[in-house]
Order: C-alpha cells, then structure tokens, then sequence
C-alpha cells in the first residue's frame, strides 16, 4: 500500500502499471481519478489551491485504507492526492485498488473515495470570477459516508 501527497502531476498509466506489476494473483484492478471541473455551486472556477497539514493527512489516508483491508481482501491500494494550485481539467487524485475479484477492488475504491472526502485534512480554495472561498464539505459527500457506516 502506497500514499503520496504531491504536487507534482501523475502518470495515470504508470500508476496502474505499478499496481499490477504482472502480479498472477492480480484478478481485478479499479481506479478513480478525480480531476478538477470548472465550476462549483453556480460559479465559474478558475483556480484551486489544495493544502493539507503534513503527516497528518497521511495518517488519515493509511486509516482509510486499513479499514477497506479490514472489509474487503486486497492485495494494494495506492493513493495519491496532489496538493498546491489546480486548474480545470487538471488531476487532483488517483485511487487504484487491485484485488482477486472485481467486486471488492469496486467497493474498496469508492469506499476510499467516500471517506477521503471527509476524513482527510485537505482543504480547498477556490477562486471564481468574482471572489475566493473555501469549500466545505458537501451534504452528497457526508450521505456517501454514512452509507458505509451504516453497514458496519
């Protein structure tokens, strides 16, 4: 299992080669990529500025990713989560999962993507044709959480 914050942009091809790496046990392999779209809550975006509190954000993310262990039988996870400033269509995170059968490599990944969006300490600021916010959480994402919790 691997986690990296980073600036720097990923190779998306690389990645999953580096999951799989002609692993024979490797039956399935499900990847997210989240990119940066060009508008929130009826605004036009043109920049995002992504920061999170170092060691800390890391520890949130093993977390995570221990629990989908816990639930599912795994053979990897690798996440990444770029940090620092963003444009539209620009990829913000990577999230790839390899296990023996599609169904758990398919939970596992958008159970790590529900928790990360409220679990991890990231925080975003927007800049939109007339002012910079910070975002908060969205009611869809909190929903998605609970969903899993309420299947424990």
């Amino acid at each position: 299992m691997s986690i990296l914050i980073q600036e720097a942009v990923f190779d998306i091809a690389d990645e999953i080669s580096k999951l799989h790496h002609q692993n024979p046990k490797v039956g399935a392999l499900v990847n997210f990529i989240g990119y940066m779209r060009d508008f929130n809550e009826g605004d036009t975006v043109s920049r995002l500025f992504l920061e999170h509190y170092s060691g800390m954000t890391e520890k949130a993310l093993q977390k995570i990713n221990d629990e989908a262990c816990q639930r599912w039988d795994l053979i990897d996870i690798r996440v990444i989560h770029r940090i620092g400033l963003l444009h539209p269509c620009d990829p913000i995170v990577f999230i790839g999962v390899t296990s023996c059968h599609r169904k758990e490599a398919f939970l596992a990944t958008e159970f790590i993507i529900d928790f990360l969006k409220n679990r991890a300490p990231f925080w975003k600021k927007e800049v939109t044709t007339d002012k910079t916010r910070w975002v908060s959480h969205r009611q869809s994402d909190l929903e998605a959480q609970a969903r899993w919790e309420e299947k424990e």
